[in-house]
């Protein structure tokens, strides 16, 4: 028996997280061994309080500890406005930014005939349900500029027309972005969204 199965085992899973193959999962684990008071103790106990509270809120999608959100129980959040992203990350991002001061929707991923999700593998029916009951005014599509995120936004759109006011984030250059360095899809969303100076 390996004197470091336990240790071959944290190295196992970290290596499954998002961005940290074997390599980096090893060098993060003898990181966390050798600083073992400062940091494993404490992120081992930060993460067994995280796998006891965190949830999804019922309302958004969120992740949070309670069963509703923070931004969806604030109540200095604009109730009129409904910001749809497909997972939350997005909704996280959105809230570095701290431009919108609205509410949320977080999909859980986008429309996929290949991998067979459907409306219902989705949050498109509570989007629905929320759209006809909290009064709401605008629904913004923040879903990503791929093929799957415009199908999503589509048909979002025509399960909506005529029920709210639609818009979606504008898409093109990015802030210190130069052309030479931008696909051709950007540049032409870019050149279709353009507007008077």
């Amino acid at each position: 028996m390996s004197s470091t199965r336990d240790i071959d085992n944290l190295i196992e899973m970290m290596a499954k997280l998002p961005g940290l193959g074997p390599r980096s999962a090893r060098r993060a684990v003898l990181h966390l061994i050798r600083k073992r008071a400062l940091l494993l103790t404490p992120l081992a106990d930060a993460m067994q309080t995280v796998a006891v509270t965190a949830r999804e809120c019922l309302n958004c999608g969120n992740v949070g500890t309670s069963d509703i959100c923070d931004i969806c129980s604030s109540e200095k959040r604009a109730n009129s406005e409904l910001c749809v992203v497909e997972d939350v990350a997005d909704l996280w991002a959105m809230e570095r930014a701290g431009v919108f001061k609205g509410r949320y929707h977080v999909l859980g991923g986008t429309l996929s005939a290949l991998d067979a999700i459907g409306p219902d593998e989705l949050r498109i029916p509570r989007l629905i349900d929320r759209v006809q009951t909290e009064n709401i005014n605008e629904v913004i599509l923040a879903l990503n500029a791929t093929i799957d995120g415009q199908t999503t936004a589509h048909y979002i759109a025509d399960q909506l027309d005529g029920q709210v006011k639609l818009t979606s984030l504008a898409q093109g250059v990015p802030i210190g972005g130069e052309l030479d360095y931008l696909d051709d899809g950007t540049i032409t969303a870019a050149l279709r969204a353009r507007k008077a100076l």
